[in-house]
């Protein structure tokens, strides 16, 4: 198949898996706020996220199961009929039916995710990771945005009704266009025993260095992150600015950093990659710590913001390329359900002390230690470079 005709498909499929994740983090707390319930539950509805970050507990399903095509479009169409009945319960009182629905959501959300991988790897030829992954991370990303930001935008004019019905429309259709996704074959021989071949790829010689590799390489990244959006309010911009600047400029430029990035990595190979533009990535959280520091005004957080969106995306499509090299395809959607596991805990947990760090050591010198938080990967590098195909998978220039 050729490689542009891949790349559409990987868009189809991440804006697919981009588009629930965005009404769950950005639509529903919108929603719910405003019938009146409290924040409290508001908060506790992250829970509903669990299931995002536990979906490798379900995964070998979907390896041993049918046919990945056939989850996606499943699973979209359960979301269809779900995201349907959301206005048929009281949003003011949420109930323990409205819950389990909205739980019921997220779960189809993460299977949908297990498989879209899955098939990804699949699909994806060694070489092709990187360019891959830059379409893959502008497609969820815009995803974002309409599921957020364009959804919110048609309750004010046609009240919220219209909104989920518009968005079950959106997901029947993707359900639709997922179900005619072309037929893959991976070429593996005889399919071994799951748990024997699993147990094999957790053995691979340098297996717990690679993970923990996982597990601090967005350390520095996703320390900051939670506190960004404080800072701006904290040097008194307006939600405006914040919406404008740090939420859709930010978005598109993280888009445009993936984008490069994608490129670069397919260039160069992943290995080089991962340091190269993992540098770029923790530089950048100097550059909110120099705004912090000299109490610069809008300018110098504006030009901290767009240096942290577009070096984010840099580092995250090769950081996304080397999590799709350490698959096997046979068990992909294991093993990344895993790999993306370990990325998504590092996210919480640094996400949960984030605020002590800050209010102890103030904005500037957090966001210097932030920054030291992106070096403990490196040392990890050795192991990394086995797993990552060494200089192997390069595109030709004409490939792209």
């Amino acid at each position: 198949m050729p490689l542009r005709r891949k790349l559409i498909w990987v868009a189809i499929l991440y804006f697919a898996q981009g588009f629930p994740f965005g009404i769950v983090i950005d639509n529903l707390p919108v929603y719910f706020r405003l019938h009146g319930v409290s924040r409290e539950d508001i908060g506790l509805m992250s829970l509903l996220g669990l299931p995002w970050a536990l979906k490798v507990l379900w995964a070998p399903l979907v390896d041993r199961l049918g046919h990945t095509r056939r989850w996606i479009a499943s699973a979209l169409l359960a979301m269809c009929v779900l995201v349907a009945a959301l206005p048929g319960f009281d949003a003011s009182a949420p109930s323990r039916a409205l819950w389990a629905l909205l739980f019921a959501l997220t779960v189809a959300s993460a299977t949908q995710d297990i498989a879209i991988d899955a098939y990804t790897i699949g699909l994806v030829d060694p070489g092709e990771e990187g360019v891959a992954n830059g379409i893959r991370v502008s497609a969820f990303r815009a995803a974002l945005i309409l599921a957020g930001g364009g959804l919110v935008a048609i309750a004010g004019y046609a009240g919220w009704p219209a909104v989920f019905a518009t968005a079950a429309g959106v997901f029947g259709l993707l359900a639709a266009v997922a179900s005619r996704a072309p037929s893959i074959t991976v070429e593996a021989g005889p399919r071994p025993r799951w748990l024997p071949s699993f147990r094999a790829w957790l053995s691979r010689p340098g297996a717990a260095w690679v993970f923990l590799f996982v597990l601090t390489y967005k350390l520095g990244d996703a320390s900051m992150g939670p506190m960004v959006k404080p800072f701006w309010v904290d040097r008194g911009l307006s939600v405006a600015e914040i919406g404008l600047i740090s939420t859709t400029l930010g978005v598109a430029l993280s888009v445009a950093g993936a984008l490069c990035g994608g490129a670069f990595t397919s260039r160069v190979g992943i290995f080089p990659s991962l340091w190269m533009l993992g540098l770029a990535q923790a530089f950048s959280n100097l550059g909110y710590a120099a705004a912090a520091a000299s109490g610069s005004g809008r300018v110098g957080i504006y030009a901290a913001s767009a240096l942290e969106s577009f070096t984010g995306g840099l580092g995250t499509a090769a950081f996304l390329a080397f999590l799709m090299r350490a698959c096997d395809k046979e068990q992909a959607a294991t093993q990344y359900a895993l790999l993306s596991a370990l990325f998504g805990l590092t996210r919480s947990l640094a996400g949960a002390v984030s605020g002590f760090g800050a209010v102890r050591l103030g904005y500037a010198w957090y966001f210097v230690f932030t920054f030291f938080l992106s070096f403990p990967a490196y040392l990890l590098l050795p192991w990394v470079h086995a797993w990552s195909g060494g200089d192997q998978g390069r595109l030709h220039t004409a490939a792209t």
